[in-house]
């Protein structure tokens, strides 16, 4: 009874909860509005906000800020500068690629003909702009990295179109979402080109090279016939997983390598971040899409990896003081 009346008043207000649902008017949020907010794609603004918290709370304690009485107005509008970034470049990349929505993917507000591809990519360009701008108010280098990510993200979807092009598309997406992502967020507090930031984005990076192929899995066929070379459409899920698992195992396996060039021997738990890899690599070979979200659960874990990532470097960093080792 309970469950049929709290279902009862979500559908009657919210509507929908996940974005393979159907749309329906609701008291709440029309099903324009509904759509706008799909096109954001909020469960991928997970990761990015997540780490940027992360990583600007590590480089706090690690560099000894002395705070203002407003830090965490600071945060608050650094992270949601990422956030935006990423809302663009999703709303982006969804305005040019309807023809493969269309096939892959046809739950997606522009293929259902709610938002036109000219509504989604003007909305892209003004909320990269205001998130430029905002990001310049924070300090110049936030405001320059945040210029590459966007830089990264258009061409990715626009001309030159890197999304296209055979594994430099991984490296195209992990390189904003990783390297410059992580030095963006620690140069709100922080010097950016310290050996700490560095080294972890570069792990990072290196970790999303490979854990990127697992969005490719649902729009193989999509991918291919509109022109898009993705390892998995090239060759296979089988033959892309034991390409792609170095990229995920040896970033964790050879941290204790960096502890000679600046990088803190109280990090090594970090290591067993390797373990999940081995799970993204048997849910590529052995694929099943999500019923909720819009990709595969290696595409899900992937990301949470990420996460816990950035969450465990920032807890090791806040507390190593503390700690037995």
């Amino acid at each position: 009874m309970a469950d049929s009346t709290l279902k009862s008043i979500r559908e009657k207000y919210l509507g929908k909860l996940t974005i393979k649902e159907p749309y329906s008017q609701t008291k709440w949020f029309s099903v324009r509005i509904r759509g706008y907010i799909d096109l954001f794609r909020a469960f991928t603004l997970l990761a990015p906000v997540a780490v940027s918290i992360f990583i600007m709370f590590a480089s706090i304690v690690y560099n000894k800020v002395d705070l203002a009485p407003n830090w965490w107005i600071t945060v608050i509008h650094a992270f949601g500068t990422i956030a935006l970034v990423n809302a663009a470049s999703n709303a982006l990349n969804q305005a040019t690629d309807v023809a493969a929505d269309k096939i892959s993917k046809p739950y997606r507000p522009i293929p259902l003909g709610i938002i036109r591809p000219d509504e989604a990519q003007s909305l892209a360009y003004i909320i990269y702009l205001f998130a430029l701008f905002r990001s310049a108010t924070i300090n110049p280098w936030f405001g320059f990295f945040i210029f590459l990510i966007m830089v990264f993200t258009i061409t990715y979807s626009l001309p030159p179109r890197m999304k296209q092009y055979l594994f430099i598309n991984q490296i195209w997406i992990a390189v904003p979402r990783g390297f410059l992502g992580i030095l963006a967020s620690w140069s709100v507090f922080g010097k950016p080109f310290s050996p700490t930031p560095l080294i972890i984005g570069a792990i990072a990076t290196t970790y999303l090279i490979g854990g990127m192929a697992t969005k490719d899995i649902v729009d193989s066929v999509a991918d291919k016939q509109t022109g898009t070379h993705t390892l998995i459409n090239t060759f296979g899920n089988k033959k892309t997983a034991l390409i792609c698992f170095p990229f995920m195992f040896f970033p964790f396996v050879f941290i204790p390598i960096f502890f000679n060039h600046g990088l803190d021997t109280y990090l090594w738990p970090l290591v067993f971040l390797v373990i999940p890899s081995f799970l993204i690599f048997y849910l590529m070979i052995r694929p099943s899409e999500s019923k909720t979200l819009e990709n595969v659960h290696a595409w899900s874990i992937m990301y949470i990896q990420y996460i816990f990532f950035a969450m465990v470097f920032s807890i090791l960093t806040i507390f190593h003081d503390s700690l037995p080792f």
